[in-house]
């Protein structure tokens, strides 16, 4: 029993107490000196969670296509166990730990939570998620009735990081918890999180966290793809008030009317209001225009064919989509729908760059956080990402036919060398030859059999002796 420093929860700060015990009543370490008042200790979203929905999700038609384009494939998974063997994959299984996956919430889905976390990973870089019930209960102590998984709004989320030497940026630090401080309704949201009541502090192991892009400047959060791009969102938006002021301002080049300078201002007021009356605002485009009275008109701007507007804007484009790891092709972006990228073999190229270079990786580290939520059937299972059923990752019939002949083949070649049936299929489908380690029947083909002898048998000499003596017949000894 030694004296340790803890820290007990009393809102709003954590305050320190000296008292006797063998373990930290809260977090289970030997000494924890960090102090919850000052920020100094947590790790926010470095973006404005806000400022991305409403100004680029919402307001941005590329940055909405390419989280949607990226949510829609990512929401087909299903999640099921799979037991690993000497480090190699093996079947997929599921059973009732599972079933809170399949229905999260109330009439929530699978699909509905992988959207949910799509879209916070793309909007904050970090997704958070908690179990609770109708208890009002949170972590591991929500069992009850009504138990479902919880979305924690990810920049209201804190990760709180404690170490044994008090410096943060040690080696040792860690997250030792996660603060859940949410705005209390009807407080705008200037106003901040709301300190003041409903907030939640829960420890690592109660809190999926899925954060796929690791953020360089922080050890522990997750960097939103978006941020790379703000330029190019800026750019795009500033492109998109362009083409709406072109059209609601004459739908024509920007012009200077330069009138006489004897021109009355009674006069001048009278043009300007005819001629805005008569030829500014698209309806009224490609009109022809007179003038009287010498004036002269200077076009000021370009149009889009000039700016080459198209080409301007579809690289802007493409290189937002190539911060979502999505092909332009799949999202409708100019980029991707001229010249070869729409062949046949350049497109299927695309689809399987999206599947196995995007998607593929963003299952795997969904499925390792939500495992903190779920107790594995053993040591060696692992939450894993079933992918069986997603149209958008069958290969062509072609494609498929010829993978099936050439495992046929493989199979057909094991059986034939001697090696047993089931172990040639397990090895072919798991593509682990070191499976037929040990399963060889012992049987081997003619090629194999030792050479018999070339040299043909000489006949052996009959001798008399050996030739059996026939008895005479009786036409025989008549005549």
């Amino acid at each position: 029993m030694g004296v340790t420093v803890a820290w007990s929860w009393k809102w709003p700060f954590f305050t320190r107490q000296t008292k006797s015990f063998s373990q930290p009543d809260f977090w289970s370490m030997d000494a924890a000196p960090f102090f919850m008042g000052s920020t100094a200790d947590k790790e926010r979203i470095e973006t404005d969670f806000e400022g991305y929905v409403e100004g680029a999700f919402k307001r941005n038609g590329p940055i909405f296509s390419c989280v949607v384009a990226r949510q829609m494939v990512f929401s087909e998974a299903r999640f099921m166990w799979r037991q690993f063997n000497k480090g190699r994959p093996g079947d997929l299984f599921s059973n009732a730990e599972l079933s809170l996956l399949e229905r999260p919430w109330p009439g929530g889905t699978t699909g509905e939570l992988l959207a949910r976390m799509e879209q916070d990973a793309s909007l904050a870089g970090n997704s958070y998620w908690t179990k609770t019930d109708d208890q009002g209960r949170f972590g591991n102590s929500a069992s009850g009735p009504g138990l479902r998984l919880a979305r924690l709004r990810p920049d209201w989320v804190s990760m709180v990081i404690g170490s044994q030497s008090g410096d943060l940026y040690a080696a040792d630090a860690r997250v030792i918890g996660y603060l859940y401080e949410p705005r209390q309704f009807g407080v705008m949201a200037s106003g901040g999180p709301n300190t003041s009541g409903g907030s939640v502090l829960l420890l690592p192991h109660e809190v999926a966290h899925y954060s796929p892009i690791p953020d360089p400047a922080a050890r522990f959060r997750g960097m939103s793809w978006i941020t790379p791009v703000l330029r190019e969102i800026e750019a795009d938006t500033a492109a998109t008030v362009h083409k709406k002021t072109f059209f609601e301002h004459a739908a024509v080049p920007n012009m200077v009317v330069r009138f006489d300078k004897d021109v009355q201002k009674e006069q001048f007021d009278s043009f300007v209001r005819a001629f805005k009356a008569g030829h500014q605002g698209a309806f009224n485009a490609y009109k022809t225009l007179f003038l009287q009275g010498g004036a002269d008109v200077t076009p000021l701007t370009h149009d889009f064919r000039q700016l080459d507007f198209t080409s301007t804007v579809g690289k802007g484009e493409a290189r937002i989509a190539s911060a979502a790891g999505v092909p332009p092709s799949w999202v409708g972006f100019s980029e991707g729908l001229q010249g070869s990228a729409l062949n046949t073999s350049n497109f299927a190229a695309s689809r399987r760059r999206f599947a196995d270079g995007t998607m593929r990786p963003l299952w795997r580290m969904a499925a390792a956080s939500l495992e903190v939520l779920f107790a594995p059937s053993g040591a060696s299972t692992h939450l894993w990402y079933d992918t069986r059923d997603i149209a958008f990752l069958r290969e062509d019939s072609r494609d498929r036919a010829e993978i099936m002949r050439v495992q046929m083949s493989a199979i057909d070649m094991a059986i034939k060398s001697g090696f047993k049936p089931d172990a040639a299929v397990a090895a072919v489908l798991a593509d682990d030859v070191s499976q037929l380690t040990g399963n060889h029947s012992g049987w081997y083909s003619v090629q194999m059999q030792p050479p018999m002898s070339l040299q043909p048998a000489e006949p052996e000499e009959e001798s008399s002796e050996s030739m059996p003596q026939l008895e005479p017949s009786p036409e025989t000894i008549e005549e």
